[in-house]
C-alpha cells in the first residue's frame, strides 16, 4: 500500500494509504471526503464548546438585541422551554447575543467539552508525525461520538435554526462565511505530487511509481490555483541539525582566531631581544644532545 501524506498548502492534513492501481478519481473522491469531514469536525466542536458555555442559538430575529430591544419588539424564544439540557440549566450570558445564555449544569458542560477533545484527537494533524491515518472511518466515528454526546446532554433536541443539527443534518449554509473558502468539493479538487498535478482518469502510478511501500507527500487544492510550493530541501529538524552545526564551527572559529591573537608574541618579529642576540651570535642555538 502507498502512503500519501496530504497537505494543504503546506500544512500536513492526514495520511492516506491506497494503491498505486487506484485512478486519481477514486483518490480524490476520498481524500476530499476525509479533508471535508475533518473541516466539519472542527466546526462541529467549536459550536458544541459555544453551546457547553451558553446554551442553544437563539431564533434568526433575535439575534445581537439586547433584552430591551427584545421586550420592546415583544420576541419570544419558544425553544428555550422545549429543549432544556438534562440537569437543569446554569445562567451564562453571551456577550454576542448569539446563544440564549442557558447553559448546562457544569457536570454536563464537562460532557460536551471532552467529547469536542476525544473527537479532535482522532482527526488531529499530530496523527502525520505519528504516522496514523485518518479514514472516512475515522471522520464518522467523531461524529457519531458528539452526536452521542448533544443527545445525551439535550434529550430533547436542538431547535432547527441551531447551527449543530443542521451540521448533524448536513444543511449546513457556510454561504459568506470563511469555512466556505476552506471546503473543498471533489469536483474541484486536485492532487499535485512533485510539482505537477495527478491527472484524473491515471492510476496513481503513473505519478508516484510502481512501488507499493513508497510514501509521498502530495498536495491537494482546488482546482485553478496553479502549482501548490515546493517542500523545502531540508526539512525542519534537518534545518535545525544544520543550524547547530553551523554555530559550533561559527565559535570554533572564533576560538581560533583570538588565540592567534594571543600567540602573536612568540613570533620573531615581536621578540625584542632578537637584535641583540644575533649580534652576540646567539641566534638559533639548540640545546641538547643532536
Amino acid at each position: 500500500m502507498v502512503k500519501l501524506s496530504i497537505k494543504k498548502g503546506d500544512e500536513p492534513q492526514f495520511i492516506y494509504e491506497t494503491t498505486v492501481d487506484t485512478s486519481v478519481d477514486e483518490v480524490l473522491a476520498d481524500v476530499s471526503a476525509i479533508y471535508n469531514g475533518r473541516l466539519k469536525v472542527q466546526r462541529l466542536c467549536a459550536e458544541i464548546e459555544d453551546l457547553a458555555e451558553h446554551g442553544i442559538t437563539l431564533p434568526p430575529n433575535m439575534q445581537g438585541l439586547t433584552d430591551e430591544q427584545i421586550s420592546e419588539l415583544k420576541l419570544k424564544d419558544e425553544w428555550a422551554e422545549k429543549c432544556t439540557p438534562q440537569g437543569g440549566v446554569r445562567e451564562n450570558d453571551d456577550k454576542i447575543g448569539r446563544r440564549n445564555g442557558q447553559a448546562p449544569t457544569e457536570k454536563m458542560a464537562e460532557v460536551l467539552k471532552k467529547t469536542c477533545s476525544e473527537a479532535k484527537d482522532m482527526i488531529s494533524k499530530k496523527k502525520v508525525q505519528a504516522n496514523e491515518m485518518v479514514t472516512q472511518q475515522t471522520v464518522k466515528e467523531a461524529l457519531d461520538i458528539l452526536r452521542g454526546a448533544v443527545t445525551i446532554v439535550y434529550p430533547m433536541g436542538l431547535p432547527p435554526h441551531e447551527n449543530i443539527k443542521m451540521e448533524f443534518e448536513n444543511n449546513e449554509d457556510l454561504s459568506g462565511t470563511q469555512a466556505s473558502l476552506d471546503v473543498i468539493e471533489e469536483q474541484n479538487a486536485s492532487l499535485w505530487f512533485s510539482g505537477k498535478e495527478m491527472l484524473r482518469g491515471r492510476p496513481i502510478k503513473d505519478f508516484v511509481g510502481k512501488n507499493e511501500k513508497t510514501k509521498v507527500i502530495a498536495k491537494l487544492q482546488k482546482k485553478g490555483q496553479g502549482a501548490p510550493s515546493r517542500e523545502p530541501v531540508v526539512n525542519e529538524d534537518q534545518q535545525k541539525e544544520m543550524m547547530a552545526y553551523y554555530y559550533k564551527k561559527q565559535e570554533e572559529m572564533k576560538k581560533l582566531d583570538k588565540e592567534a591573537e594571543d600567540a602573536y608574541l612568540d613570533s620573531d618579529w615581536a621578540d625584542t631581544q632578537a637584535l641583540k642576540r644575533n649580534f652576540h651570535g646567539l641566534k638559533d642555538i639548540k640545546w641538547g644532545p643532536r
